[in-house]
């Protein structure tokens, strides 16, 4: 059943990974608001139809005009899905209407949140979610101006929790944040029900903690806050203990707001207040990097080598998300995501190594491209460090590391550090590649002193004494234990594609934990 589960998890994963995050945000909205459209006409929410196309357009506008002209000031690539996807959640958030005085206060809110991503900013990455400043900016001033109307989440109902799930789930399998909201929405709904209950209590109406559950959940905004905002990469922190504990401080102030004068800590608020928690965590992790060296390593592998100016901190295992600018971009935009190669030892200097050619005509995407177009010299953004594919605390633990083809940098990272902090780990490589010469990195991993069996189509030449060719093994779940008879007792990580991770899990699940890194291409 676990297996099953794994296998469908990557194979969506692989599905999702071919679009960028904005583009599955994106499509996920425009689905909800088509059902929000048509639940409408049934009278089924409080907005009428018209009124949601009206706002929405005027919603459209403001945050594309916005964007346009921050992108002729500041000179960054208009990012046009972006500026609708804080129009579609936007929507959802604010109070539709047809009202002159009221559209306008709408059009403030879409004007604040796209102006607050290029003003509240640090370093590439968003401080606080733009859609939630824009909300909380028309929510103060229509305490001095009433008719310009507030945030009102009426997405909150019944009728929409199904969609919000089923396209909320479509965003969280991309981001990879199901663990972490699924905290959140423990955390928002058990408050949220122990405030109603207190409510009750205090109106002298007699009920069971357990009958508010399901009404708090389907009733309240907690489904569309955790799936479309308090899962937005660039305001998340980089470590999942420390994206969970934002998760359960915006759940705590989410389920039990707190009123501030004439003015209620909501949604919104209550998310403003854990991007500033996600920003203490993460402000020193956006750098820019200045490239120093490109060399090819396979005829398919490129490595890019860095020097930060300032340190970039993290852990080896983590990857960072490389901006680079260009023209035209595709669907999955100008940010990608890299496994460091390097060591943290061997700061001030950052390597990344990727696939630039998949065979002969092979079509390339508009990043490979621009990203093969910078020159030694030039600089570009990191716009923050993430990942929890990190070892065992513990140099004691046995571990276990498969990887297939580009997949080894992370693994070369760990060992690199290992050997640079003389760790005595006991570790068990497992390394796949379609071909003998497209073993990357094999001096760094020999130099570490691991055991490798490895799988290749052809046998490698001049293989170190520690290093075997697995001659007719079939790497599947068999074939893993036939080669890491022990693996019970392992630690076992994978890197590589989904469908790979998929194959091997019957046999992963035998061993005592199982840490997977799953990259769908550039």
């Amino acid at each position: 059943m676990i297996a099953s589960l794994t296998s469908f998890s990557n194979r969506v994963f692989a599905v999702l990974g071919r679009m960028s995050m904005y583009r599955v945000v994106f499509l996920a909205l425009v689905g909800l608001s088509v059902v929000a459209l048509l639940v409408s006409m049934l009278g089924l929410v409080a907005p009428t139809p018209v009124e949601l196309i009206v706002t929405l357009a005027v919603l459209a506008v403001a945050c594309v005009v916005t964007d346009g002209i921050a992108h002729r000031v500041v000179r960054l690539p208009l990012r046009l899905e972006s500026a609708l996807i804080t129009s579609f959640i936007l929507v959802f958030v604010l109070r539709p209407t047809l009202e002159p005085a009221a559209l306008g206060g709408i059009a403030i809110a879409g004007v604040v949140a796209s102006a607050s991503k290029y003003l509240l900013a640090w370093r590439g990455r968003h401080i606080f979610n733009p859609a939630a400043v824009g909300a909380t900016v028309l929510t103060l001033l229509s305490v001095a101006v009433p008719a310009l109307g507030a945030s009102s989440w009426w997405v909150g109902t019944p009728v929409l929790a199904a969609p919000v799930i089923l396209f909320g789930l479509a965003v969280l399998w991309r981001t990879e944040k199901v663990r972490v909201i699924a905290l959140f929405l423990v955390v928002a709904v058990g408050v949220g029900v122990v405030r109603t209950s207190v409510q009750y209590q205090q109106a002298g109406i007699a009920v069971e903690g357990a009958d508010l559950v399901w009404p708090v959940l389907w009733s309240s905004p907690f489904l569309f806050l955790g799936a479309f905002m308090l899962s937005e990469p660039l305001t998340l922190p980089p470590r999942r203990w420390q994206q969970l504990t934002v998760a359960a401080l915006v759940g705590v102030l989410a389920g039990w707001p707190i009123d501030v004068g004439a003015v209620g800590l909501g949604q919104e608020r209550a998310l403003l207040i854990g991007n500033l928690l996600a920003f203490a965590f993460t402000f020193r992790t956006a750098v820019r990097l200045t490239l120093t060296r490109r060399r090819h390593l396979t005829p398919t592998v490129q490595e890019l080598t860095f020097r930060t100016k300032r340190p970039l901190r993290f852990a080896p295992g983590q990857f960072l998300e490389l901006d680079v600018p260009h023209r035209r971009p595709d669907a999955r935009g100008t940010r990608r995501e890299f496994s460091i190669v390097s060591a943290p030892a061997d700061a001030p200097d950052v390597r990344v190594a990727f696939r630039d050619a998949v065979g002969a005509g092979a079509p390339q995407s508009s990043y490979k491209k621009a990203l093969a177009d910078v020159t030694e010299g030039s600089s570009l953004a990191v716009t923050g460090v993430w990942g929890d594919f990190l070892l065992p605390t513990s140099t004691s633990s046995p571990v276990l590391m498969v990887a297939a083809g580009i997949g080894v940098t992370p693994f070369v990272s760990q060992l690199r550090q290992a050997r640079l902090t003389e760790q005595d780990r006991d570790v068990v490589l497992v390394y796949i590649a379609a071909e003998a010469s497209e073993l990357v990195y094999r001096e760094e991993i020999e130099a570490s002193g691991v055991p490798v069996v490895v799988f290749t189509r052809d046998e490698p030449a001049d293989l170190a004494p520690h290093w075997r060719w697995a001659r007719g093994v079939r790497l599947d779940a068999d074939g893993l234990v036939r080669v890491v008879p022990d693996i019970a007792m392992r630690h076992a990580y994978i890197s590589g594609p989904p469908r790979l991770i998929a194959d091997l899990a019957p046999a992963l699940e035998r061993a005592r934990s199982i840490t997977t890194d799953a990259f769908s291409g550039y």
